[in-house]
């Protein structure tokens, strides 16, 4: 037997190197160090890798072919084996080459295929949806009935003010985002026999069951069916969409995986934005919508026509009455008349409103005791038994029958209580004491 020469151990390194760089791409348990001293670098199409090694690394490969030849020999000459170097032998991943089944980038680009998206009607709404598709890098056209080619230009979407061209471009998705008033007249014209058989028709419209409905009546039967609310517009959605809620419903949608992936896909673009997913029939959203978001816009519109206006004692509860104004004037009429007119459930909400608004109010009338009022302004120094006499007298006033109903007449009729406004005002010059 005779030691390891120079020429062994070179070898020996060779062989040791094409072991390490053919092993460690295949191997998950290789995790970086931050004081790496070893670089993969993979490209982007491949799997093979190429390791730089500085000095610490040679002398590791070194002692590791020592020991090999030492190992190789040890039965004919003694040799003891040098301590192993693994620990100094250290990578740090630079790039993948692969998707690893770690990777949820990988994962997510597998779920979301690129969709080319169509929008119909590319107002504020379909403009807003417009540029957040885009930043996920789908492709968006558009056509509408006013001019917008230099806007979807800049956002980089294409413009078709000819609805056949439009159609012409097979999109995977059309997404109705028309006014509520407009949309039965828009589907009727739209040349829908131009689409591919199979297109998926989506709305966005903030009524369900009357889109639902229509799509059913006017669409082909190959056709998929999707109706979608995002709960948010282009103020309260204009930074992040997390946690905003979208109200969805399949409503038909064909048996292919391939259909039922473009609607996960298009589904998907708003849950990775961070949406909160409601999946919900038609009918209830618009159920609970006339309690939600109709009240919303009355009560907004009702304080709108108050004229509000900010004080200098503004509490947190009156600021949010003014955002409230605020919020519904953005808002068209048209939206507001069509949330009242496609949704059968309006006229209910609006009845109960207004029940709700004379209760109120005779709550109010039936503790107003005008007599009392009358005594207590106009009688200064009275004697307890006055008094006393001027309860009692008040309280069989307000059991008279119709009394209350004849009180609530004068206020509405003249502004003020027990008496015309001149009355009144001829009283308030007499006397020092406040108006009734």
């Amino acid at each position: 037997a005779r030691p390891p020469t120079r020429s062994d151990i070179s070898a020996t390194q060779t062989h040791m190197s094409a072991h390490v760089a053919s092993s460690v791409p295949a191997r998950a348990r290789v995790y970086p160090r931050a004081s790496a001293v070893s670089t993969r670098r993979a490209s982007a199409t491949g799997t093979r890798a190429r390791f730089e090694t500085d000095s610490s690394r040679a002398d590791s490969c070194r002692s590791l072919s020592a020991r090999d030849g030492c190992l190789a020999g040890a039965s004919r000459v003694p040799c003891r084996a040098s301590t192993p170097a693994r620990s100094n032998v250290r990578f740090a991943v630079s790039a993948l080459d692969a998707a690893m089944p770690f990777d949820n980038e990988a994962r997510a680009a597998k779920r979301l295929k690129k969709l080319k998206i169509g929008i119909v009607g590319f107002g504020n709404f379909g403009q807003f949806l417009a540029r957040r598709f885009i930043q996920n890098d789908h492709a968006v056209i558009a056509t509408s009935r006013g001019d917008y080619e230099d806007v979807a230009k800049k956002m980089g979407a294409r413009y078709y003010r000819d609805p056949d061209d439009f159609c012409e471009q097979h999109p995977d998705v059309v997404i109705f985002a028309t006014s509520i008033l407009s949309t039965e007249a828009t589907i009727n014209s739209f040349p829908v026999q131009r689409l591919r058989r199979n297109t998926l028709v989506a709305d966005v419209l903030s009524v369900k069951q009357f889109p639902k409905q229509l799509f059913l009546q006017r669409l082909p039967d190959d056709f998929d069916i999707l109706c979608l609310h995002p709960m948010f517009g282009p103020d309260s959605g204009k930074g992040s969409w997390k946690a905003l809620p979208l109200v969805y419903d399949k409503v038909r949608v064909g048996d292919e995986q391939s259909r039922r992936d473009r609607v996960d896909n298009l589904l998907g673009i708003f849950a990775d934005e961070g949406c909160r997913m409601v999946e919900m029939s038609c009918e209830e959203h618009d159920r609970q919508a006339a309690s939600s978001q109709f009240i919303t816009h009355t009560v907004g519109r009702m304080l709108g026509s108050m004229e509000l206006a900010d004080t200098t004692i503004n509490t947190k509860g009156y600021e949010s009455l003014l955002n409230l104004v605020n919020n519904t004037s953005n808002d068209s009429f048209d939206l507001y008349y069509g949330l009242f007119m496609y949704n059968k459930n309006a006229t209910q909400e609006l009845n109960r409103l207004e029940l709700a608004f004379s209760q109120v109010k005779a709550q109010l009338f039936d503790r107003l005791h005008t007599l009392i009022r009358d005594d207590i302004f106009d009688t200064d120094g009275s004697s307890p038994e006055q008094l006393k006499k001027a309860w009692e007298k008040a309280g069989e006033s307000m059991n008279e029958r119709g009394y209350k109903e004849r009180l609530i007449d004068q206020v509405n009729s003249t502004g003020v209580i027990g008496g015309s406004r001149d009355e009144h005002a001829g009283k308030g010059a007499e006397s020092e004491a406040p108006s009734r």
